[in-house]
């Protein structure tokens, strides 16, 4: 049995300002998913413990928002929950918080009165169901007359977007019957389903007023929320060990709670036992990658980031070898590709599918062009040709047609060879921020990934078209990528700088550095030579890189942005102004290994700089890599707490790039261990 195992002793989980920080997640593959702080402090809107996706992926509704639980020994209470009030916070149970452990879901162990109580928590897979177990251990019992545990689930029944607010609309009654309460409190939405081994079940019907979530308020966005208790669980310790709590949409049993957690814990084990590697980070990074994979009807797609993002193709298509071809999941890959594949129109894969489940949306170039690498990564791992050949090279085609006539957002070749995209008012890249109708960084003309990618993307064809037999498409393909090179390496090249511009248009070259022009040394099929690329490598390492990733924009450029915080206009005005992307540390190793030869002196360099990203496992979302973080110390982790492409590039150059097989160091017997990560007393 593997061991992922993050351990926050009690210097931590006492500290309020610092366990509020560290934040565990656990998700259920349908999109669902429960997170909070280690202490059960909720300083998100989004956190809680059965957030359920109602129309897999998306859909989602906070269900349960947390259960405040209550132990009373010898007729003392003890109340283990935190909550933010205004001007206060009640109870402060985290000073009863001996430990905080992800093993490898969040274990809480909490010392009262001579006693211990250890609460596991965990989703079943492919159900909207969260598993809470309870423990209890004596420390010292000597006379010990009684114990109890109280249990007091607050509900928000609402859309994951937003809060709750006390109101006479919602239904108090419930169905209760042996070992199972049924809640409907509010028409047309899902029922919730406490199964339960109480011996008492106390209806109460009380609205707790003016929760109050730091991470919001700091956000600019609704911080208060209202909720609603409407009954306690009472368990009688005193004759025995064990107390159990399962909130699910649909009716479950508490006693089979044992057989769930085993099971679970069985799934995971396999999932880490596949990692290509056993080193450590590699081996995190594989369970870390199981959280983002989920069900869109028969087939699979990935979250882009939890708790707030749905399925996004750019993401997606970015995500898809680290996240599959490299955990051991090639059938995941290729029921992904099939699913996008069939979402192609008009020549592009969309963007975003909406949370509410509406017609998806196209506004994007690069998802697009990013479809074609993932292909290429798929066949280069399984040499499944017959599935690209008869599946997807027909959509291939098309979308070549569709660029070469145009599309939406005036997406075309132009003469030379190269993609032109963008319209004014729309962000078509991945540096997509917008406020209003102010476009922050508008990269209208031809944008420097846009054209490695679609170079890339010409060779993947080509390559594709010899292998299928369509000699005159790879003909056409192999001039049309020739053209596409040389124009590209007359109008990119900034001499001056010793770099690629980011972006070409008839205005003018924009020179500012920023970490685009990394995938042109990155990418399987490069436009550089050998010193050009070197080049933008040793540029990029001089500008943008930092311990978590690479910064969006140097700091010697006057638009710089250090710190992404404040309200929705501050953080998006700065969301690609010099905000560090984990994810783009993954091309940056590739490209870095790659112009360097791979020597073992470029792979023990690259390995160094994946051990702050070890650290950052420990930091924020427990085992997870962040969206985003401060482009200056301390680098705070900000943004989506757990991000797919993050977790997913990273991984792939690690795999590829840092530890292949024949270099990997670690002992044989942790080959399906996760490695420990323990924060020590400071």
């Amino acid at each position: 049995m593997y061991t992922q195992r993050i351990q926050i002793p009690r210097s931590i989980c006492a500290d309020l300002p610092q366990a509020s920080t560290r934040e565990w997640l656990e998700t259920n593959g349908l999109g669902g998913f429960a997170s909070s702080t280690i202490t059960g402090l909720n300083t998100r809107r989004y956190h809680g413990l059965l957030c359920a996706a109602t129309k897999p992926p998306v859909g989602r509704m906070m269900l349960l928002s947390k259960v405040e639980e209550t132990l009373i020994v010898d007729g003392r209470r003890f109340d283990l929950a935190v909550n933010q009030y205004p001007g206060a916070v009640h109870p402060q149970g985290h000073q009863y918080l001996f430990e905080f452990r992800l093993d490898p879901y969040p274990v809480f162990v909490y010392q009262v009165a001579g006693l211990e109580l250890e609460k596991r928590l965990f989703l079943v897979h492919g159900e909207n169901t969260t598993v809470i177990e309870y423990e209890l251990r004596a420390l010292d019992r000597d006379g010990l007359s009684s114990c109890e545990l109280e249990l007091r689930p607050l509900l928000a029944f609402r859309d994951y977007h937003s809060t709750t607010h006390q109101n006479d609309a919602i239904d108090r009654a419930f169905e209760c019957t042996p070992g199972l309460v049924a809640l409907t409190p509010y028409a047309g939405l899902p029922s919730l389903f406490l199964a339960h081994d109480a011996q008492q079940v106390e209806a109460t019907g009380h609205w707790y007023n003016n929760f109050e979530y730091e991470v919001e308020r700091e956000r600019g966005l609704d911080f208060r929320e209202d909720l609603f208790q409407p009954l306690v669980l009472h368990y009688d310790f005193h004759c025995r060990a064990r107390a159990t709590l399962v909130a699910s949409t649909g009716r479950r049993d508490a006693a089979a709670a044992p057989q769930l957690r085993r099971d679970e814990l069985a799934r995971r084990a396999a999932i880490v036992a596949a990692a290509p590697s056993s080193e450590p980070v590699v081996q995190a990074l594989v369970a870390a990658a199981d959280q983002f994979i989920v069900q869109r009807g028969s087939l699979k797609t990935v979250i882009a980031g939890y708790p707030w993002f749905s399925d996004w193709g750019r993401d997606t298509m970015i995500a898809l070898p680290g996240l599959t071809l490299h955990t051991g999941r090639p059938e995941t890959a290729r029921q992904i590709l099939q699913a996008f594949a069939e979402s192609v129109d008009q020549g592009m894969l969309p963007n975003r599918f909406p949370d509410a489940g509406e017609a998806p949306e196209y506004n994007t170039v690069d998802a697009t062009l990013w479809f074609f690498e993932a292909i290429r990564a798929y066949v280069a791992v399984t040499g499944d040709y017959p599935f690209v050949r008869d599946s997807l090279f027909p959509t291939l085609k098309d979308i070549l047609h569709a660029h070469l006539r145009g599309t939406r957002y005036s997406i075309r070749v132009e003469d030379d060879g190269l993609l032109h995209c963008g319209e004014g008012g729309v962000q078509l890249t991945w540096m997509d921020a917008k406020v209003g109708d102010w476009v922050v960084t508008p990269r209208t003309g031809k944008p420097v990934e846009i054209q490695a990618l679609w170079y890339n993307a010409l060779c993947v064809m080509e390559d594709l078209s010899h292998r299928f037999g369509d000699l005159g498409a790879e003909l056409f393909l192999r001039k049309l990528a020739q053209r596409a090179r040389a124009s590209f390496n007359e109008k990119f090249w900034n001499d001056e700088a010793g770099c690629l511009y980011d972006v070409v248009d008839s205005p003018g070259c924009d020179a500012a550095i920023r970490p685009n022009q990394i995938f042109a040394a990155s990418l399987p099929h490069s436009m550089l030579s050998s010193s050009r690329a070197r080049q933008v490598v040793q540029t990029v390492h001089r500008d943008l890189l930092t311990p978590l990733g690479l910064r969006s924009l140097s700091p010697r450029d006057p638009a710089y942005r250090p710190r992404y915080e404040g309200g929705v206009y501050e953080r998006d005005s700065a969301y690609h102004q010099g905000t560090v992307w984990p994810w783009l540390l993954g091309p940056f190793i590739s490209a870095y290994v790659r112009v360097n030869g791979g020597t073992p002196e470029a792979r023990a360099a690259a390995a160094a700089w994946l051990e702050p990203i070890s650290h950052h496992l420990s930091q924020a979302c427990l085992g997870q890599i962040s969206e985003i973080a401060d482009a200056e110390a301390p680098y705070m982790a900000r943004g989506c707490p757990a991000q797919a492409w993050s977790v997913a590039e990273i991984l792939r150059a690690a795999v590829e790039d840092v530890f292949p097989p024949s270099t990997s160091t670690a002992a044989p017997e942790t080959q399906a261990v996760v490695s420990q990560y323990v924060l020590r007393d400071r």
